[in-house]
């Protein structure tokens, strides 16, 4: 097993967050969660806004790695909700893990940072990004930020492009009609894993940008060897396994 670390992670209460709080505390690390509200099932549960700098100063005190998942989780309007609480709330957690030391960022960033690349497959983290949207836009100015972090303050920053978890009915609806969607799946407990993998390896790097998905079913869509490379992660599930829990 490896060693216990204290892990934050920001936006604990959602589909993912939550995933990613369990995978860690089975794996027995020590997990402080910060969401609006309190996160089920994690004791040390702090609530706050990423508007609140020194909220997210506290949090991030005594603690060895941050999983960064709190953000608004699609396409939304720029000014009033992905500008305050994806990159305004990106830089405070970012300074406030500069601020106390924190040797690892790891960054929920999004497949739709490559929404608009129509072939050859798999797509590469090496390949040009092709963003549809101002949600993705903003999630590869959040891998940029991760790097430069990395790069001026001697952290091992991770940007992770996840594939599709589904948060809600419609979002499983739309998988069983879509053999892409069904490629690019996420089930809950692969997200788990992929971000407790990411907190764990020991594999020398800076920053490593690195697609996640679970098994695909038809065909490979997002490459996921730096993951395994890099993160020593190995997908356990495939559509539609795991999409309920």
């Amino acid at each position: 097993m490896p060693n216990p670390q204290a892990v934050l992670v920001t936006g604990s209460g959602g589909r993912v967050g939550q995933a990613v709080c369990r995978a860690l505390i089975e794996r027995g690390h020590k997990v402080r969660g910060f969401d609006i509200r309190s996160t089920p099932g994690v004791e040390d549960s702090l609530t706050g806004d990423l508007s609140d700098f020194q909220a997210l100063q506290r949090a991030t005190r005594g603690i060895e790695a941050v999983c960064h998942l709190a953000a608004v989780p699609d396409e939304d309007d720029f000014l009033s909700k992905l500008l305050p609480n994806n990159i305004v709330g990106l830089y405070h957690v970012l300074e406030a893990c500069r601020l106390n030391g924190v040797k690892r960022f790891i960054f929920a960033s999004t497949g739709q940072t490559v929404s608009g690349h129509a072939g050859p497959w798999p797509v590469t983290p090496e390949m040009p990004p092709t963003p549809r949207n101002w949600y993705a836009s903003g999630k590869l100015l959040g891998e940029a930020a991760a790097q430069t972090y990395a790069h001026q303050y001697k952290m091992k920053n991770v940007s992770l492009r996840l594939g599709w978890c589904p948060r809600t009915s419609e979002h499983i609806s739309q998988i069983k009609k879509w053999d892409f969607g069904q490629d690019i799946y996420l089930s809950p407990g692969d997200a788990g894993l992929l971000f407790a993998c990411a907190v764990e390896t020991t594999v020398p790097f800076d920053h490593v940008v690195c697609f996640g998905t679970s098994k695909p079913l038809h065909h490979t869509r997002f490459c996921i060897a730096s993951a395994k490379q890099y993160l020593g992660y190995e997908p356990q599930d495939a559509w539609p396994t795991g999409h309920d829990s």
